[in-house]
C-alpha cells in the first residue's frame, strides 16, 4: 500500500487568494470601504428577512422554517 505524502505547506483557499489579488490592486482604504459596503449590504438582507418574518408573524402566518427553529 502506498501513502500519500502531505504537504509542508497547505494550498491557499479561494479567499486568501481573492485578498492577495485585492492587495495588490486596491489601496487599504479602499479595501476597508468595500468591506465595510459588504458588511452593510449582508447586514441589510439579515434585517429584511428579519421584517418579513415579524410581518408574518404578526398577521398570524408563522412561516416553517420559524416554526421549526422554535420547537
Amino acid at each position: 500500500m502506498q501513502t500519500v505524502p502531505v504537504r509542508a505547506t497547505p494550498l491557499p483557499s479561494v479567499t486568501h487568494a481573492l485578498r492577495a489579488v485585492e492587495s495588490l490592486l486596491l489601496s487599504g482604504g479602499q479595501r476597508t470601504a468595500r468591506r465595510n459596503a459588504w458588511t452593510a449590504v449582508l447586514e441589510d438582507r439579515r434585517r429584511a428577512e428579519d421584517r418579513v418574518e415579524t410581518e408574518h408573524v404578526l398577521a398570524g402566518h408563522v412561516p416553517e422554517a420559524a416554526a421549526d427553529r422554535r420547537s
